[in-house]
């Protein structure tokens, strides 16, 4: 009896200090939660100055892959732009080239479009958002030389701050604002890209040649050149006629 006793004592006592071991005093709990909390403060600053800059370089490389997708659809555009009148007596090309907008015709695009022709416009219009530069269109068909173009199915293309400008130049290779009643397409669309907050032209801009920029009856001459000429001079005659 006394060795059981003895024994149960000594298990007790071996209870009791295993019991010791395995806990933790409120000191140890107290410095745990204060490390746990600078380490948490640390991690909330980091984050707090780190995440708007990620936030802005996000921005920015999305900005700048819009500009670039925007750029070469409106490229894309005025390289196949057609030497097409809107009626057999119509005697120029539908191009009306001005500074914010460009319209013409050029071979219907998309999965679910006729084959043909269609009427693309890029237009500078103003919305909830600010400036941006649409992409409009409408089925071809003929139509008088002074009718309106219903336009359909508008496309941002580009947005602000990021605005677009279009000058043309001729065979003589002079830049002009405007491109109205020529016999011909121009040689070459310049499209400059400038910040609007900034006002910088951006690396980005460029100028497209259009493929056509002759009349078709000139495909058949001997000289081209000879033709396009014929066929402009009779047109500025009239012009000069007129302002007299």
């Amino acid at each position: 009896m006394k060795g059981f006793a003895v024994k149960g004592l000594a298990m007790k006592r071996l209870s009791r200090a295993l019991a010791d071991e395995a806990g933790f005093t409120l000191l140890e709990v107290l410095l745990a939660t204060l490390l746990m909390t600078v380490i948490l403060a640390a991690l909330a600053t980091v984050t707090a100055q780190w995440l708007p800059n990620w936030n802005r370089g996000i921005a920015r490389v999305q900005r700048a892959e819009r500009l670039a997708t925007g750029l070469d659809r409106i490229v894309a555009d005025l390289s196949v732009a057609e030497q097409m009148t809107v009626n057999g007596d119509a005697k120029v090309p539908l191009f009306d080239g001005a500074e914010l907008s460009v319209t013409f015709l050029r071979t219907a695009l998309g999965p679910s479009v006729r084959p043909g022709l269609e009427f693309v416009r890029l237009v500078e219009k103003a919305d909830a958002q600010g400036l941006a530069l649409v992409r409009e269109r409408a089925p071809f068909q003929p139509m008088p030389t002074d009718g309106q173009i219903r336009f359909v199915d508008q496309v941002v293309l580009i947005r602000a701050p990021f605005r677009v400008s279009f000058t043309y130049a001729g065979p003589d290779g002079q830049w002009q604002p405007t491109w109205r009643g020529q016999a011909q397409l121009p040689d070459r669309i310049r499209i400059t890209v400038r910040n609007s907050a900034t006002g910088q032209v951006l690396s980005v801009s460029g100028a497209v040649t259009p493929h056509i920029t002759a009349p078709a009856e000139c495909a058949r001459a001997k000289n081209p050149a000879t033709c396009v000429t014929a066929r402009t001079r009779p047109q500025q005659a009239d012009k000069e006629e007129q302002q007299l």
